[in-house]
């Protein structure tokens, strides 16, 4: 891959994040769902959204909620609105950061779905930031009923190294095998064989878009 491809790749999300926070209101709002912020409050004191910056909005799970202090909460509140999105879908890994907790939805079938995150204070439950509402091609903006995966996972791997070993904080990281997603791959990275973050890889076009949101990773379950 070209030195020139791989700063592209780089550009590229800035640019798709700033899309997102405009069109993420309005989307929700066509679909008939709730736009909320969670505002600040994080236990650090800072805000934070989009790329590292800002409240942001989302998909606010119906019903009264409480603060989530574990990840089988966390688990329990990402199924409550895995069933208000789609009667079938399910709950697998969870991840818990210091600003959020992470979950990934399943389909029926097996097949991954999607991914949200869960507020600590409220327990409100929203579609993950960038990719989740970008480039899934199921429950995304520009949702189209399918998944279409163009690269492979090896390849959205390779990608994804590439990409790390290009960025001046990215010395050390490494790329896990992928999720695939429908229209993405979700990849953990690695710091010394130890989890660090994610990142992902558009599986169409490749290009990378790293969760900065997150903050620092804290502990994760798998499916139960």
């Amino acid at each position: 891959m070209s030195t020139i491809r791989r700063r592209l790749r780089t550009l590229v999300v800035p640019i798709a994040a700033v899309a997102a926070i405009l069109g993420s209101g309005a989307w929700m709002l066509a679909q008939g769902q709730g736009v909320a912020g969670w505002g600040t409050g994080m236990t650090n004191g800072a805000s934070y959204g989009m790329m590292g910056g800002g409240d942001f909005g989302g998909v606010d799970s119906s019903g009264a909620r409480e603060p989530v202090i574990d990840l089988g909460g966390a688990r329990e509140q990402a199924q409550l609105f895995a069933t208000e999105l789609r009667p079938g879908l399910t709950v697998g890994e969870v991840m818990q950061f210091d600003r959020q907790y992470y979950a990934e939805l399943v389909e029926a079938d097996g097949s991954l779905a999607t991914e949200v995150l869960i507020d600590p204070l409220s327990g409100n439950v929203q579609l993950e930031l960038g990719p989740a509402r970008m480039w899934n091609t199921r429950y995304g903006m520009m949702a189209r009923g399918g998944s279409d995966l163009r690269i492979s996972g090896t390849e959205a791997q390779q990608i994804a190294n590439e990409w790390l070993a290009d960025q001046a904080d990215g010395v050390g990281l490494t790329a896990s095998t992928g999720d695939a997603f429908p229209g993405y791959y979700t990849l953990h990275t690695l710091s010394g064989g130890e989890l660090d973050g994610m990142l992902s890889v558009n599986a169409t076009s490749g290009e990378v878009w790293y969760h900065s949101w997150h903050g620092a990773f804290v502990e994760m379950s798998d499916a139960s």
